[in-house]
């Protein structure tokens, strides 16, 4: 995308920008149908939990951006629903009416320039965020955004690059019902306490320095509190990981736990859980949300190292004869709203298969090549899957040659 002739603008030009509600969440009172409560985190759209409404105070209207000025600095989201804001976190209400696709271009352009001008006890956000801040954008004139041409830029050539999933979510397409229709409610009172390393085959990731990474389209796996885990693809493939794990930094971001459906490398600061039990990504779901239940328990001093994963416990609900009960973890997750959209994609869409196979092939080909075997070229799409030299080699094989 060419953006030699964008000009910069003041985003207070484009937004009412206020400090937030500053209220504090220890002292709300929790509601499962209340208000959202944002906070400076940078996952879950921000969202700390739901609260009941407090009298006297209006919540921030859908449709504001909010961004934290503090903790996950710079971290701005779309809030599509009434909220409050805890202390700390600006709220950015468009002066125009603006569609959300143009208000999340907006929000993404914000965080990018956050990450690359703003540090906690440095350049704080919070001084410049109403005064001097500034993005670049298309304008029609000095104050005046093209947002005309923005939403065509969004529409017509972000969207469509987009993973087919997010593709979806964008043009609201996904499916908001849940798998199963029956209600499930959780009692954690019958549940038991389980040793990590009873249930899981726990190892350490393996460090890799950025000299040594070469490009390729393995999942890298950081000490990161977002995007899965994913911090880069390498081409790097001697200490990979099998997929159906789960992973979980001990560095870093300490605590955060996502399940991985490919194979991957992942970082010496990132222990890989093994499951001894058939894991599906609907349990590992549910066993996610409780391993970062007790990142509260560890931090820079008290690392959640590989020795003390194995000896930590992990409280299960259990079946009748007191062994973790997988179908009811399971059972619960696909009862939730949205829970469709967590089906594997489109057997369809066979991208990442295919650029599975053609690394498999290439590999090949080297190997073939250094056997003088010269005249080789290979075919792939979606349906089938050839390769030819002075002989013929099944598919088949490739796992084996």
């Amino acid at each position: 995308m060419d953006t030699s002739s964008w000009k910069t603008i003041n985003i207070n030009k484009i937004f009412d920008i206020s400090y937030g509600n500053k209220l504090d969440m220890c002292q709300m009172i929790q509601s499962e149908n209340g208000i959202p409560f944002v906070t400076r985190t940078a996952t879950n759209n921000g969202v700390g939990g739901v609260v009941e409404p407090l009298n006297g105070i209006t919540p921030y209207p859908a449709g504001s951006l909010s961004i934290a000025l503090g903790g996950s600095i710079g971290s701005t989201f779309l809030q599509t629903k009434d909220f409050y804001t805890s202390q700390n976190v600006a709220v950015l209400q468009p002066i125009e009416d603006l569609d959300n696709e143009v208000l999340l271009f907006l929000a993404t352009l914000i965080e990018k320039e956050c990450s690359q001008r703003f540090i906690a006890f440095g350049r704080e956000l919070n001084k410049h965020i109403k005064r001097d801040f500034t993005i670049k954008l298309p304008l029609i004139s000095k104050d005046k955004p093209d947002w005309i041409l923005i939403a065509k830029i969004v529409k017509d050539r972000i969207i469509p690059q987009l993973p087919k999933k997010a593709q979806r979510v964008w043009l609201k397409k996904y499916d908001t019902k849940p798998m199963r229709q029956d209600k499930i409610k959780l009692n954690t009172e019958d549940w038991k306490w389980f040793v990590y390393e009873s249930i899981f085959d726990i190892r350490k990731g393996k460090r890799l320095t950025q000299a040594d990474m070469i490009d390729g389209n393995i999942p890298y796996i950081g000490a990161i509190d977002s995007n899965n885990g994913l911090s880069s693809y390498i081409g790097n493939d001697s200490q990979l990981h099998e997929a159906n794990t789960i992973t979980v930094s001990y560095n870093g971001s300490i605590g955060y736990a996502f399940y991985q459906d490919k194979e991957f490398w992942a970082t010496d600061d990132v222990n890989v859980l093994y499951p001894k039990f058939n894991l599906n990504r609907y349990i590992a779901l549910f066993i996610c949300t409780l391993i970062e239940k007790e990142q509260y328990r560890f931090c820079y001093g008290r690392k959640w190292d590989l020795d003390a994963m194995k000896k930590s416990r992990i409280k299960l609900p259990v079946t009748p004869s007191g062994t973790p009960d997988w179908q009811f973890m399971e059972d619960y997750i696909k009862s939730l709203p949205y829970s469709r959209n967590i089906e594997p994609s489109d057997p369809n869409e066979q991208v990442d298969e295919l650029i599975e196979v053609k690394r498999k092939v290439l590999a090949l080909e080297h190997q073939l090549q250094a056997q003088q075997h010269s005249d080789i070229h290979y075919h792939i799409n979606a349906q089938n899957i050839s390769l030819q030299t002075e002989g013929t080699i099944n598919i088949g094989e490739i796992n084996d040659k």
